[in-house]
């Protein structure tokens, strides 16, 4: 048994060699910490900090509270379901009074616009006659414009009274307030954000489903290849990333087209009509088969990377045992591939779901994805709408890639 009293082993100045090593790897634990923290950094500040931005503003919005203080006071202090008296078009009025002054009609007008539209020239307009406007207000304000009688619209100032809102978030499932403080759904015509949500995310499966059946034998054939074939064939994959996504894609719009080159050079072989040309741009169509070539590579990389590392002497020893070549495939080749399956389909279908240059450009108005629909609402300034679409759209992914790692895991990842 060892003696307790024996001396504890030392480093050649004295200290003890437990304390020095607990004391460099503090040492190299700050080091790392300091080497990487420029990079953190970058990732906060590029990625972090504009997701959290975009979140909250998807909340948060105050055109409508920060103009009207008066009626926003009397909100606060009358329940949901109170009469809409004299005393709230009074408040009303008197904002609209001092609205009138700083030119911030338009600006809360515009927010509760998102909600019910057709306010913005209402608050205008309200906003210019209203230091005019005698008692009984009620009436004076109703004679104005009908809609300020309208119970639904005094339910979205309400809920606009309040900074913090999730109004946004309604609208973007295609809900909208009635006139008891509840919710519904908006007219079928005015349905679109759910049923681009669903466009994009079938039109995405499509696109990874098609990438998938291309790239396969692509990846497989550059597995096989002598190095100097495969690395000539890797430059060709390659070489798209090499050329500006702009001109591949109005590239295809010259192929595409009704009098484009393939439409020319299937009227010249007699395989259609010259006035039955098909129309294969400016559609769905045109969407997939644009998106499936610019993402072709995500796919082949991926599959590549797996691929090249499967010993062929596991195929030549089933098909010694008997297996044909159907059976080889799917029980020796095809398991051993599915990592790289996985990583290639998951990262083409998250790109795909948030392309909107592409659909923009080919797509035209049946081609759009729910992308575009978000660029629409910031190219109008309607940050809170295109915040709201994207953080759904952002869950959705998430979801995708929490079920990912549940199925396959998140180790088994390989994308080269």
């Amino acid at each position: 048994m060892a003696d307790a009293t024996a001396p504890l082993l030392q480093t050649a100045d004295g200290r003890p060699l437990k304390a020095a090593l607990a004391k460099a790897q503090v040492k190299a634990k700050r080091r790392a910490f300091l080497l990487v923290l420029p990079l953190l950094a970058f990732v906060v500040l590029t990625f972090v900090f504009p997701i959290l931005q975009m979140l909250e503003r998807s909340i948060y919005n105050d055109g409508f509270s920060e103009n009207t203080p008066t009626v926003s006071a009397w909100f606060a202090a009358h329940p949901q379901g109170a009469e809409i008296d004299e005393s709230a078009y009074t408040a009303l009025v008197t904002d609209l009074i001092q609205m009138q002054k700083d030119k911030t009609a338009g600006q809360a007008g515009t927010r509760i616009n998102y909600i019910y539209p057709g306010t913005i020239s209402v608050f205008k307009s309200t906003a210019r006659d209203a230091a005019k406007m005698v008692p009984p207000l009620k009436d004076a304000m109703i004679a104005a414009n009908p809609m300020w009688g309208d119970p639904v619209l005094w339910v979205a100032m309400r809920n606009a009274a309040s900074p913090y809102t999730t109004d946004f978030y309604m609208a973007s499932v295609d809900r909208k307030h009635t006139a008891d403080g509840g919710t519904d759904k908006v007219a079928p015509e005015q349905r679109i954000y759910v049923y681009l949500f669903i466009k994009t995310f079938i039109l995405s499966a499509v696109i990874t489903v098609l990438c998938l059946l291309l790239a396969f034998p692509i990846a497989h054939l550059m597995a096989v290849l002598p190095m100097a074939k495969s690395n000539l064939l890797m430059i060709l994959v390659l070489l798209p990333f090499w050329t500006s996504l702009l001109v591949r894609t109005t590239s295809w719009i010259a192929l595409l087209q009704q009098q484009g080159v393939i439409n020319d050079i299937l009227v010249t072989l007699g395989l259609e009509s010259d006035a039955g040309r098909m129309e294969m741009i400016y559609n769905q169509t045109g969407t997939i088969i644009v998106m499936t070539h610019i993402l072709l590579p995500f796919m082949v990389l991926p599959l590549y990377s797996v691929m090249r590392v499967i010993p062929p002497s596991y195929a030549r020893a089933a098909r010694s045992l008997g297996a044909t070549s159907w059976t080889t495939f799917r029980r020796i080749y095809l398991p051993q591939t599915l990592p790289g399956i996985a990583a290639g389909s998951l990262l083409v279908f998250i790109l795909a779901v948030g392309y909107y240059i592409t659909p923009a450009l080919v797509g035209g108005a049946d081609g759009q994805m729910i992308s575009n629909l978000i660029s629409f609402h910031m190219s109008k300034a309607n940050w809170s709408m295109a915040a709201a679409l994207a953080a759904i759209l952002l869950v959705a992914v998430l979801i995708l890639y929490w079920l990912y790692d549940q199925l396959i895991g998140i180790d088994r990842l390989k994308l080269g």
